[in-house]
């Protein structure tokens, strides 16, 4: 069985644009799904690779169960939340996961009303109806059965960028109960459809396509993920700024950002992103060049009239301290900086400056000349209602040790 659920690291590289393949919007997509249509959700070619055919659970019919078993041929599952699964008393399928992807199979289910042999297409579909029907309770439901549940992650494609987390996030959007069926699509001689071979199933049977990377950035423009916790001024060796706490809702990561002077209208304020790097900014280590592009940055910050320093308080992705360490072993091996973080699966996560568009659009910025080295980082930003009027190159001088660490912003 195909890994699912709980526990893979997020990635968010856009690997498909949308012009390429005639991809739909998300909110395309979510009008679809509300009225009872299919559509195909593909993830990230780093992760998966795959199109699922997705539908809600409260619009499944005995056609549509047949049509997934018929031309998508994969496995038919049903994403549901943690709380519902509980409600109903359906555990996940083993105690300790080894899959590749962190699979969160449940133990699969049957209604027990209704049903003959339990795999016909309308057995199944009848299974999904009572997994949605408030009345059903833990002993109307067999086990084990022909459904298999798929527990998704609080949190959804915001923690986990799988399909199970799709599903039900476009049934939340989409106002409808937070459950879906899914069916991996695979092409006539048994090997996995990608997105080439994607865009023409889509095409033949005039199916909406979304990317798990859109869905993404659609969550992160429309709904409010940072709380503003606390404001005080803060004296440095820099000058004078005002500090500013926030709180990511989905990860309970507190950043901060320091501003000196007013806002304002928003317009030309000056924008540097700092990620965290306890090594670089604490230690003061010199494998990286964090730390002085810290000090560079508030002594530049500093000099402006209108700026903000946003200090990203987590991890790249999959980036842990103890990751971090193996990067350095790895690089006393040989291995520059960002051959190290692939060789540990490590790679930049856009959702980093979701939360940091959301926290520079709270302080009142709306245009910005930002100091970067990669400009390529900040693309897309106008989903939140920002604008980046001029890309400012950064750099700070290197030394023997951090000569080797490319990559840095």
């Amino acid at each position: 069985m195909k890994s699912r659920s709980v526990g893979s690291k997020v990635s968010l590289k856009v690997a498909h644009r949308s012009e390429d393949y005639g991809f739909s919007s998300v909110e395309d997509a979510v009008a679809a799904f509300r009225s009872g249509r299919m559509i195909i959700v593909v993830d990230d070619e780093d992760r998966e690779n795959e199109g699922d055919l997705t539908i809600a659970a409260d619009k499944i019919t005995p056609e549509a169960i047949n049509f997934m078993a018929r031309f998508g041929r994969g496995l038919i599952c049903m994403p549901m939340t943690t709380e519902r699964l509980d409600e109903l008393d359906i555990p996940l399928m083993v105690s300790q996961n080894t899959a590749r992807f962190d699979t969160a199979f449940c133990v699969s289910i049957e209604a027990k009303e209704s049903t003959s042999t339990g795999i016909s297409a309308g057995d199944r579909a009848a299974t999904v109806r009572a997994a949605m029907d408030p009345e059903t309770r833990p002993a109307d439901l067999a086990r084990p059965g022909h459904m298999f549940p798929l527990r998704a992650r609080p949190g959804g494609v915001l923690v986990r960028s799988g399909q199970t987390e799709a599903a039900v996030d476009l049934a939340r959007i989409a106002g409808l109960n937070p459950a879906g069926v899914i069916c991996e699509i695979m092409n006539d001689d048994g090997t996995m459809s990608r997105v080439p071979e994607l865009a023409k199933f889509a095409g033949l049977h005039n199916l909406p396509m979304i990317t798990i990377a859109d869905l993404i950035k659609y969550r992160m423009a429309t709904e409010c993920l940072v709380k503003r916790l606390a404001s005080a001024k803060l004296p440095t060796d820099f000058g004078e700024f005002r500090v500013v706490a926030y709180k990511n809702i989905i990860g309970n990561e507190t950043h901060v950002a320091m501003v000196r002077g007013e806002i304002g209208d928003g317009q030309d304020v000056v924008v540097r992103v700092h990620s965290r790097c306890l090594t670089g900014d604490v230690f003061h280590s010199t494998r990286c060049p964090c730390r002085r592009q810290l000090d560079a940055s508030l002594a530049r910050i500093s000099q402006e009239p209108r700026a903000v320093l946003l200090y990203l308080n987590q991890d790249s992705q999959g980036m842990t301290l103890a990751n971090q360490i193996l990067a350095y072993e790895l690089q006393d091996q040989g291995l520059n900086s960002v051959e190290a973080n692939e060789r540990i699966g490590v790679t930049p996560d856009q959702r980093d400056y979701g939360i940091g568009a959301q926290i520079l659009r709270d302080l009142g910025v709306r245009s910005m000349r930002i100091l970067t080295n990669n400009p390529r980082k900040f693309v897309g930003l106008d989903g939140y209602g920002l604008s980046i009027i001029e890309s400012i190159p950064f750099a700070v001088g290197s030394n023997a040790d951090s000569s080797r660490s490319l990559g840095s912003g």
